[in-house]
């Protein structure tokens, strides 16, 4: 699914309505008719609605919604916001059919003072104050209602955007003047915002309503943004081929695990194993070989000289790919072996956990990633790596995309919606995953499924786009089985199997 900024939304409504052909006004009864069949869906007739509607044509669509709902035998209470006596083109039409309906029990056209009505429990709340149009705070009155709406007992539904909040970069809005949905039924297309971490308190579940805009423009125009869904991800998919071995299916290297950390090299380790490698090397201090030995007989193991931590880089020409970082420690020896063992690599190199934090303490050794490196940063990793903490999502965003730019590599940051920044400046949104995988070795996981594709020969791109994909995937599985709570990292490996097997099918 292709994200669009703001700007590009009013595009596509504009070259629909040119190249369909069809009438504003029309195009927004149409988009009506699907909010109110959404609303519809949730709450019975019996349920008391209050429709608040601004000026713009957000306003327009939710007069428009009013209307059919009392026409649906819903008992609605209108306001609309007429502050400047100037509504657009097409509220000023709808308003004039939610006039003409009559069935409507109550309509209230504010310009001056207002007297808000009560809101209950019981009562719906059809936000339509401001949609994806707004570019700066809302101030006054418009605020002031906000904090009203937010604070009543009541559910409430928001047209396209909660009010307030703004489509891409909300790092200098006002928190306090945005409205908080229950739901809201957002318009075609996902926009950037409701991908962020810090804005999710505002949207509640969110519903995307396809209102049938030009396929045409949808296909043809150029992103920066995309959120990534199944049917994106099986032209990807590598076949085995039936004389494949496993000297053709790619040789992976994990340098993971210190003293008391060998899970973590346990788990990075089997990881690489499901996804697919024909052969998994384990370099690990020597005080983890028992451990490995009996956890994962299938990998072959290096062992490091030291018997705590790892030491000394390590000779990569046999090997297709690297990962390096889980519970690996961040002691000075071993800082120094990392960027020797980043340098020393021929091959595509999977850099996490504490690999990302001792190129933090070291920034002078920034520099000296080679191109294509893939970083795996949860926030706080990443903001360590940049040298200081984000405002705000957005802004982590952003800097993600320059550290990818600047470093020709590859951010894959980490969340619930997982970004990947590209060297060329485009970011892919994975759409799998689940609050479960909030567990310790999720991210080991992580870093063992992308270098096993990448040994497995998918490009660096693929392999991460893939890579988060299938581990959301599998956590998905996972708890319709385990539910969220009892998901531990090993069941993410347990599933990966059957993640791709769903991408297969």
């Amino acid at each position: 699914m292709k994200i669009f900024t703001a700007a590009q939304i009013r595009e596509l409504d504009k070259y629909t309505i040119e190249h369909e052909p069809i009438k504003s006004i029309d195009l927004m009864e149409r988009a009506s008719k699907a909010i109110t069949r959404a609303i519809m869906e949730e709450w019975t007739d019996r349920t008391p609605v209050v429709v608040f509607a601004g000026p713009g044509n957000n306003g327009g669509d939710a007069l428009a919604v009013a209307r059919l709902l009392a026409e649906a035998n819903y008992k609605v209470n209108v306001y609309l916001f007429n502050i400047h006596n100037k509504l657009s083109e097409e509220c000023g039409t709808n308003r004039q059919r939610l006039i003409d309906c009559k069935k409507v029990a109550k309509f209230n056209e504010i310009s001056l003072n207002f007297d808000p009505p009560e809101l209950t429990s019981d009562t719906l709340v059809v936000d339509g104050l401001f949609g994806s149009g707004i570019n700066k705070p809302l101030m006054g009155g418009f605020a002031s209602l906000v904090k009203y709406i937010n604070q009543s007992p009541s559910s409430v539904v928001s047209i396209d955007m909660p009010s307030g909040l703004m489509c891409e970069d909300n790092s200098y809005n006002i928190r306090a003047n945005i409205i908080r949905a229950d739901l809201t039924l957002t318009l075609q297309q996902m926009k950037l915002s409701m991908l962020l971490p810090d804005c999710q308190q505002y949207i509640g579940r969110l519903r995307v309503l396809d209102i049938r805009l030009s396929p045409e423009y949808i296909q043809n125009t150029e992103v920066s943004y995309r959120l990534i869904e199944e049917h994106d991800l099986r032209p990807y998919l590598r076949r085995r081929d039936d004389f494949d071995n496993k000297g053709t299916m790619g040789h992976a290297l994990i340098i993971a695990g210190s003293y008391g950390m060998a899970g973590a090299a346990v788990l990075a380790t089997k990881a690489c194993l499901r996804s697919g490698a024909g052969k998994v090397t384990a370099h690990t201090p020597k005080r983890n070989y028992s451990i490995m030995q009996m956890s994962v007989p299938e990998a072959v193991l290096q062992m490091d000289r030291e018997e705590t931590y790892f030491s000394d880089s390590v000779d990569t020409d046999d090997f297709e790919a690297v990962g390096i970082g889980p519970g690996l420690g961040q002691g000075e020896n071993t800082a120094i072996a990392l960027i020797g063992q980043i340098r020393r690599a021929q091959c595509p190199v999977v850099v996490d956990a504490d690999a990302l934090n001792i190129l933090a303490n070291h920034q002078a050794w920034m520099q000296q990633l080679p191109q294509g490196i893939i970083m795996t940063p949860h926030p706080k990793e990443f903001d360590r790596l940049v040298g200081n903490a984000s405002t705000s999502d957005y802004e982590r965003l952003t800097r993600a995309v320059q550290l990818a730019e600047r470093l020709q590599g590859y951010i894959l940051l980490k969340g619930h919606y997982s970004a990947l920044c590209m060297p060329d400046g485009h970011i892919v949104f994975n759409s799998t995953g689940n609050s479960g995988m909030a567990t310790a070795g999720s991210g080991d996981v992580l870093t063992g499924i992308i270098t096993g594709l990448l040994a497995r020969g998918y490009q660096r791109a693929e392999a991460c786009i893939l890579g988060m994909y299938l581990h959301g995937l599998a956590g998905d599985l996972a708890i319709k089985d385990l539910g969220k709570e009892s998901l531990i990292a090993g069941d993410i490996i347990d599933y990966l199997p059957k993640a791709f097997l769903r991408l297969q099918e």
